[in-house]
């Protein structure tokens, strides 16, 4: 029987730092966010990573560089370009033609990478006349 090695993800072996995984630097260049002073404030409190001094690790900008970058990483089991689509969706984020749900600013590039607040389970739904249903 031939055995089957497994190889830890990249992520599994990536230096934590602030509770992140590695986001590479962002490039020059890029469009500063689009928000109010509220927005911004907001985003700050919630959704900022925070070092272990409780101050901001990163910039709003930052945490959507890190949000589009960890997303958009999945792309290299398709051979697309990453940095491209980083860009990409960093453009949506900042110019706030789309934000994803509270989870994915959150999980994004955390070692769990948690990105979802809902999950399907494959439970039978039948209103009581199974027993193996959920009423």
């Amino acid at each position: 029987m031939a055995s089957s090695k497994v190889n830890p993800s990249p992520s599994a072996s990536a230096k934590v730092h602030n509770g992140l995984l590695p986001t590479p630097p962002m490039p020059e260049g890029l469009p500063k966010a689009n928000l109010t002073d509220n927005a911004r404030q907001v985003l700050v409190k919630r959704y900022v990573r925070r070092g272990d001094d409780g101050k901001p690790a990163e910039t709003v900008e930052e945490m959507f560089w890190r949000v589009a970058y960890h997303v958009a990483k999945v792309e290299e089991q398709w051979n697309a370009n990453v940095h491209q689509r980083t860009v990409e969706y960093y453009h949506l984020l900042s110019s706030k033609k789309f934000f994803p749900n509270s989870p994915t600013f959150t999980g994004a590039g955390t070692p769990l990478g948690q990105l979802a607040a809902c999950f399907v389970l494959p439970i039978t739904d039948d209103m009581g006349r199974d027993s193996a249903g959920i009423f």
